[in-house]
């Protein structure tokens, strides 16, 4: 399915769609500008008409096969809310730029633009729908292509056509195409129409973006990020069992889903005191949720499993499935996923050294420490590369005005025009 111009469109459209969709994009820029206020009312529209469950009957087939709890559907719909827009406008954007002075000469007047045309090319792992992605775009002005992932299930596609019916201002901004990967020719032709391509993925997804934009096409990534927690070596059980639930919760197929448990120490006999612990807490969360992916599942307990049968391997905790692997280096790495975390030394004072090599993978560090270092804790891992310290339970949270990656999306994709 394709949405242009605020209509649907079966996909067979797409050759003739993709063929005059820079001249279209072009031509709505040089039109009158995007009040962001527009953006604000219809988005806040579309979040109330979803809370008072207008959309039950459409929407619930769809978050079935995305997997959403009901607490993540809230959390997501709060980001289109009126005063979370407003406030996200106020955070990210601020109030009119200041002119630049000149001695005894007029001063230099600045003033924010959109880019242009953005094209969004978003990741399946849900972390934030599509559909908010194209809305910050919309806020800062711009004409957006949007690119499903193969795991959108629909969703996005359903709720920008619902924000085009309730704001017909907005249906020249916004263009969706459900086209594979592999479809190579009509990812060029979106990436020569757009001004900046807005990719969220891994390093290949990234390196895949640029291959298709031109030399002066911007490429805005927000790559996959790795995120752990950080332990004192006798953490509170109560914080050892949120860590657990968001585990259980994400499974850890977000950027900010936790991978492992650092613990601050050198001594392996307290590092594996608090994997044990640890794995206490994840068995009894599990017990709590529905099961992860089966594909997913039966890949994490291979390599699992793969890790277990290695004589000089680390040690493996593993039960109902889910798993705890207690190893005695320092290196952040990936998790087999769907509940199944590492527990490693990381004394306080090696941070620096053991992250340095991946500041630009760092995201969210959960900290389980006494009220009293949390501050000395946070400080050293943001300046780690960290970009966002959290409470154990709360490291996915959805916050309005947050940073993506350490970074103000809406300024992203603005530029600062100066006018003498």
């Amino acid at each position: 399915m394709i949405l242009a111009h605020g209509n649907l469109y079966e996909d067979r459209e797409l050759v003739p769609l993709r063929e005059g969709l820079a001249e279209a994009c072009a031509r709505t820029m040089a039109g009158p500008p995007l009040e962001s206020g527009v953006v604000v009312e219809a988005c806040g529209e579309l979040a109330r008409r979803v809370e008072r469950g207008d959309y039950d009957r459409l929407l619930a087939p769809l978050l079935t096969g995305l997997a959403m709890d009901p607490g993540q559907l809230q959390a997501a719909v709060g980001l289109f809310r009126r005063e979370s827009l407003l406030y996200k406008l106020e955070t990210e954007l601020g109030p009119e730029l200041v002119p630049l002075r000149r001695p005894g000469r007029a001063p230099i007047r600045r003033v924010r633009y959109p880019l242009g045309t953005l094209l969004h090319i978003a990741a399946g792992n849900v972390d934030g729908l599509p559909a908010y992605s194209v809305a910050e775009g919309l806020l800062a002005g711009n004409v957006n292509i949007l690119k499903l992932p193969s795991m959108d299930q629909g969703a996005s596609i359903l709720l920008l056509k619902e924000l085009t019916d309730l704001e017909p201002r907005l249906r020249d901004y916004v263009y969706v195409f459900d086209v594979p990967s592999t479809d190579l020719e009509s990812l060029t032709v979106f990436a020569r129409a757009a001004d900046a391509v807005v990719v969220w993925g891994g390093d290949e997804a990234v390196r895949a973006a640029r291959r298709l934009a031109d030399p002066d096409t911007q490429v805005i990534s927000w790559g996959h990020k790795l995120s752990f927690a950080y332990a004192v070596p006798d953490p509170l059980d109560r914080d050892l069992e949120a860590l657990a639930r968001h585990v259980c919760l994400t499974r850890q197929l977000l950027c900010s889903s936790c991978q492992g448990l650092f613990v601050d120490t050198a001594d392996m006999g307290a590092v594996e005191a608090v994997g044990e612990r640890f794995f206490a807490a994840l068995q009894a969360e599990n017990r709590r949720h529905p099961p992860a992916d089966l594909g997913l599942r039966a890949r994490a307990a291979l390599q699992v499993y793969s890790m277990e049968l290695e004589e000089t391997g680390p040690r493996v905790l593993r039960s109902g499935g889910v798993s705890v692997v207690i190893a005695p280096d320092s290196r952040l790495e990936l998790s087999p996923l769907a509940g199944n975390c590492w527990v490693k030394p990381l004394p306080r004072e090696r941070i620096p050294a053991a992250l340095g090599g991946k500041r630009g993978y760092l995201q969210t560090a959960g900290l389980l420490c006494p009220p009293e270092e949390r501050a000395a804790l946070g400080d050293l891992l943001a300046r780690a590369g960290v970009v966002r310290v959290t409470e154990p339970g709360e490291m996915s949270r959805t916050v309005p005005g947050e940073a993506h990656d350490g970074i103000y999306p809406l300024r992203a994709y603005s530029r600062v025009v100066e006018l003498t």
